[in-house]
């Protein structure tokens, strides 16, 4: 399964999922050296459970273990579950990749500092795009109880409840942790376990995957006979795909001004390290492909969806939306209405993993009609988070299904 990693307190972002995972991958490294990554980083784990030691010091992953031994009595661990975490990144700058990985999740590990006020402008905001994204299934984790007092930790736990009072995670359990230290990873792991059930899936639907990511993985000076295909990344929403298999990739890419769809044979399969025959729905996958990497390059395939041939939804130039606007404005300080959006306004859209652009040409009804500037692969039915620009940011207003 997939989980989404939500962190919005400061510094590092990535500790906890070190912490649990042991590694990071992140293609962007001087970005996230400075504190800025822009893309999305993930990381796999390997969740275990000792036979022996009672919830919830029976939980704890591979990495953490560092193999498959309970570290505090030493009986064979048993294997629970692989999960793979998704780290959006939380600037507000950076909304649009934030939603794009939420798209991609089956539930969401929430992140809270505990030394600052809760809700913060960019907390109610990620919050707010689970809502509207359609993501259910929450745990909350007050991290960093280390840099502050037991008094401290309550009003900040007090502030959390009141947050989320009244909302789809209202019940949603919060657990105490300091990543630093290692304290509390084990209940974590638990809650996980209690809250984040596996989805259940039909792998015989046709195939849908969103692309999160893509790669040209040559390393510069590469003779061109040792040249090996462009590779994509995301999750596979529904059906599965086999090593041999053609897929078809849509909107695809611009030629004269027009997008055409692209296909493609897949030649290798790989969810972190290990290669696989066969990939199902769940998880990061790494599809390796024997497309022109100028193709795949610097994530130049994000916001495709890729599919058997012939089976994937059309490509749309427009779409007809019954749009739905939040009270508020979320993710500023000011928390200004939301106006009526106007024919002619620019709206950011969010569908699946793609980001676009359009301009409003009619409303009618609670139904509003946008031209693309980039189109999208979708279908009727699908959830799209609407977002305007306020004072020279994307905030996100609203949602709405395409009609």
């Amino acid at each position: 399964m997939a989980i989404r990693w939500e962190c919005l307190s400061r510094g590092p972002r990535t500790t906890l999922v070190q912490a649990l995972a042991g590694v990071w991958t992140d293609r962007h490294s001087e970005e996230k050296r400075r504190g800025i990554t822009i893309k999305l980083g993930y990381a796999d784990a390997i969740i275990l459970k000792c036979p022996s030691c009672p919830p919830p010091d029976c939980y704890f992953t591979l990495a953490m273990a560092g193999g498959w031994k309970c570290p505090k009595c030493g009986s064979e661990a048993e294997f629970v579950r692989k999960v793979s975490f998704v780290d959006s990144p939380g600037h507000e700058r950076l909304m649009a990749t934030m939603i794009s990985g939420a798209s991609l999740m089956d539930g969401c590990v929430f992140v809270v500092a505990a030394n600052e006020f809760c809700p913060q402008p960019q907390t109610r905001e990620h919050f707010a795009a689970l809502e509207i994204i359609g993501v259910r299934n929450v745990v909350i984790v007050q991290n960093k109880v280390e840099l502050v007092s037991r008094e401290k930790a309550l009003e900040n736990f007090r502030q959390i409840k009141r947050f989320i009072g009244g909302s789809f995670a209202e019940d949603a359990p919060i657990v105490p942790v300091s990543a630093v230290f290692g304290v509390n990873l084990d209940a974590l792991l638990q809650f996980m376990e209690e809250h984040i059930p596996n989805p259940v899936r039909d792998p015989g639907k046709p195939l849908r995957m969103y692309v999160a990511r893509s790669f040209d993985v040559n390393k510069p000076g590469t003779r061109p006979e040792d040249l090996v295909g462009g590779v994509i990344g995301g999750t596979i929403i529904q059906g599965r795909v086999r090593v041999g298999d053609e897929v078809e990739i849509r909107p695809g890419v611009a030629v004269k001004g027009k997008f055409e769809p692209i296909y493609a044979d897949v030649v290798s399969l790989h969810a972190g390290d290990v290669w696989l025959e066969e990939a199902l729905p769940g998880g990061l996958i790494g599809v390796g492909t024997r497309l022109d990497p100028s193709l795949t390059k610097a994530d130049g395939l994000i916001g495709n969806v890729v599919g058997s041939p012939g089976t994937l939804p059309p490509v749309r130039e427009d779409l007809c939306i019954e749009l739905h606007l939040m009270d508020r404005v979320v993710g500023s300080e000011e928390l200004s209405r939301v106006e009526n959006v106007r024919v002619n306004e620019a709206l950011m859209l969010n569908v699946g993993s793609a980001v676009t652009v359009g301009v409003v040409s009619s409303i009618r009804s609670g139904e509003v009609e946008v031209a693309l500037r980039r189109p999208v692969c979708a279908e009727d039915g699908q959830r799209v988070a609407v977002s305007r620009m306020v004072s020279g940011r994307w905030r996100l207003i609203g949602w709405g299904i395409i009609c």
